[in-house]
């Protein structure tokens, strides 16, 4: 049966794609891109062979119908990102929502996605966190940042390297500079990184260095002091 398949690959290290990826992408009649060069690479080193087209976020509106046709037509096409799961801050939300509107099966695979690893290393509650993903870069930003102030579950971030120092000097004058957090770079790869602390502490160490490679941002929510309990205590007849 035809169908759309969402297809998670390696956010680094190339070993660190499933069997049942290799498979789906060595079967489908068609592969949808975020980059074809980067993924050209990663296809060839599995030694892949199959058409590559770009889907990103500045076209995916107008190849969307397109795509939907072919799969209409019988054929299976995947789609993959540069890195982790298709649609997690990368394209994928549209064309997934536009293949089910037009009654088009869709499947994602289970695999990489950076912000889980970043999560669990990190050292903070996880057991109920919220994912933000990238933060405005302008508009809004400061209303968010606000917002998530007052957040008591673990909070997730990704954030370009150039801009690590900046956002975590803002999460510190809107949190508290004593916030736990947890900084993760290059995950997976030759020199990945992960530093905990408070958000001080992180911004005295990322201040010192040049910083390279994706980062995840973990915060620990606000900690919210329990009501204590006050108990009447009734006279016995």
């Amino acid at each position: 049966m035809s169908k759309l398949f969402l297809v998670p690959t390696p956010i680094g290290n190339l070993e660190d794609i499933t069997l049942r990826a290799l498979k789906v992408l060595q079967s489908v009649d068609l592969i949808l891109a975020e980059d074809t060069r980067t993924s050209g690479f990663l296809l060839k080193h599995y030694h892949i062979s199959k058409p590559l087209h770009s889907h990103h976020k500045f076209n995916e509106h107008k190849t969307a119908d397109n795509i939907v046709n072919r799969i209409k037509a019988g054929e299976t096409i995947a789609l993959i990102s540069d890195a982790g799961t298709p649609a997690i801050s990368d394209p994928g939300y549209f064309l997934v929502k536009h293949c089910l509107d037009s009654g088009i099966d869709v499947e994602c695979l289970p695999g990489a996605t950076a912000f889980v690893p970043a999560l669990v290393n990190s050292g903070l509650p996880n057991e109920k966190f919220c994912f933000e993903g990238f933060l405005p870069q302008k508009k809004g930003r400061q209303s968010k940042l606000a917002e998530l102030a007052e957040e008591s579950r673990t909070i997730i971030f990704y954030e370009s390297p150039h801009r690590l120092v900046k956002t975590l000097e803002q999460f510190a004058e809107v949190m508290g500079a004593d916030r736990k957090a947890s900084v993760s770079r290059e995950l997976t790869k030759l020199y990945e990184e992960n530093v905990r602390g408070t958000l001080a502490e992180l911004i005295a160490h990322f201040n010192e260095k040049t910083v390279k490679g994706e980062i995840v941002i973990v915060v620990g929510g606000k900690i919210v002091e329990k009501k204590k309990k006050e108990y009447i205590k009734k006279d016995r007849i």
